[in-house]
């Protein structure tokens, strides 16, 4: 155990206990925190107060909590949708909730604890909590990550990260409308100086960061978003969308607005398609990883505001056979009717490819009707 006192300064008056402690404690994760607040084994003042206490300029914490070189990582029989295995890479698709490796009031149930009891051969470059790992993805994003298995793959798969030579594909669920289809948003990212648990373009202490975005499909109010990132910042795609006015459904830290409505909690992102060059053959190698049901479960349901929307508008919505899609569409060009296709995912690439049903829908406007 650790004890300690602190006296804050000027620069963290004004913000929430919890705040500060998981800035100044960035190895424990809020929860475990606040749970220790809620023991009392962190009070203010020598007072137990609620985690949402505002500080105070010499204010007096103080605390006792576990170190982190007490935390052990121990195997665990949780399910792996292992994509990809040899003698020194692993290819996971992580599922959505799932924590990469252990912290403080999180050291079970994480990616790392799954792969000790599916292998026991992994890279100890990273330490006793990280084995294996090369990359991280948020808590909330799901997909491909990809592990190594001995500390040569995890040099090579590094180095390759490094030289920007990893081919990383993401998709998202963004709010609101794009002015543009496409595009390249080549900002810095650093800790946000207002809120040290969030990061922000600004140009202190910042990173080069690049990502490349395509709208897959716009909505009315969200979008169906394909983005390419050249560099890994932390929450990089979440930054650099937010910043841009098109924050991701559910990621409330980053502004989204559209979480309470759908009733979701966490980023809509997936890591979709990844290409590398195998650490130690030299091959290729390219892997996709199929969009989670979470994602398509939001997706569906953002559709069906969608045409409610339109139906209320005047609107009117026609079924047809996937073979008929083609046909259809050329026709409703033909005659210059204004139309949008719903529950259609044919064109959005390899990771939509298990969402294809009929019929699909098209929606076309009242007074186009009769040229149908």
């Amino acid at each position: 155990m650790s004890e300690e006192i602190i006296t804050i300064s000027l620069e963290y008056a004004g913000i929430r206990l919890d705040k500060f402690l998981c800035e100044k404690f960035a190895d424990y994760s809020r929860s475990y925190l606040q749970n220790l607040i809620k023991q009392g084994s962190i009070v203010v003042n020598k007072k137990i107060v609620k985690a949402s206490y505002i500080l105070h300029l010499n204010d007096l914490i103080s605390l006792e909590i576990a170190a982190p070189l007490d935390l052990v990582c121990l195997p665990e029989k949780i399910h792996l949708d292992i994509i990809y295995e040899d003698s020194d890479i692993v290819v996971v698709n992580k599922a959505i909730g799932m924590v990469v490796h252990p912290a403080p009031g999180h050291n079970s149930g994480t990616l790392v604890n799954a792969l000790l009891a599916h292998c026991n051969d992994l890279s100890g470059i990273n330490g006793v909590l990280r084995p294996g790992i090369v990359h991280r993805i948020d808590k909330d994003t799901s997909g491909l990550l990809l592990v190594a298995k001995n500390d040569l793959a995890h040099q090579g798969i590094a180095k390759e990260i490094k030289d920007r030579k990893m081919h990383k594909v993401y998709y998202a669920i963004c709010e609101g409308v794009f002015t543009n289809s496409h595009g390249e948003i080549n900002l810095p990212i650093g800790r946000d100086k207002n809120d040290r648990l969030k990061m922000s373009v600004n140009s202190e202490n910042s990173k080069e960061a690049i990502s490349s975005f395509q709208v897959l499909k716009q909505y009315s109010t969200f979008a169906l978003v394909e983005i390419v990132i050249q560099t890994g910042r932390t929450h990089q795609i979440r930054v650099h969308l937010s910043y841009i006015g098109h924050p991701l459904v559910g990621d409330t830290r980053y502004g989204s607005k559209m979480a309470d409505k759908l009733k979701i909690s966490g980023q809509m992102l997936h890591a979709g398609q990844l290409t590398i060059c195998h650490p130690i053959s030299k091959s290729e190698m390219h892997f996709i990883a199929l969009i989670n049901p979470t994602f398509v479960k939001i997706l569906k349901k953002l559709e069906k505001i969608e045409l409610a929307h339109y139906l209320a508008s005047g609107y009117s919505i026609y079924n047809f056979a996937s073979q008929e899609k083609q046909k259809t569409i050329e026709k409703l060009r033909i005659a210059r009717i204004d139309f949008l296709i719903f529950n259609n995912f044919d064109d959005f690439g390899p990771c939509f490819a298990h969402l294809k049903s009929e019929p699909y829908l098209i929606i076309i406007a009242e007074n186009d009707k009769q040229l149908l």
